[in-house]
């Protein structure tokens, strides 16, 4: 399984595609397709049948998955978009900024 700079309940920006510049909190990861899906970001509209959570049905709009290549983590110090580097403290690796060297929880 491939290991990826970003994890669930992380805040992220995304750097390109439509949503570009915007912020969000990660919800789902899906590390087959290496998608992520984040809070109010690339929202798409969907057409659903009537059922027991929609008893109208109709037009939903819902997120939508992003490739994890278009999202970067933002540092929990300065808010700015960061890279992330892992280290090893007390025989466990943890993530950290590039910017500012804090530790990511």
């Amino acid at each position: 399984m491939a290991k990826f700079h970003i994890k669930k309940d992380d805040t992220v920006i995304v750097i390109a595609g439509e949503s570009k510049g915007q912020k969000g909190k990660v919800l789902e990861m899906n590390s087959k397709t290496s998608r992520v899906l984040v809070e109010g970001i690339n929202m798409v509209k969907k057409h659903t049948k009537p059922n027991a959570a929609y008893p109208n049905g109709g037009i939903i709009e819902k997120e939508a998955a992003i490739h994890i290549s278009n999202l970067t983590l933002i540092d929990p110090k300065t808010g700015a978009p960061t890279k992330v580097g892992r280290k090893l403290v007390n025989g466990k690796l943890q993530r950290f900024s590039k910017k500012s060297g804090e530790v990511i929880k």
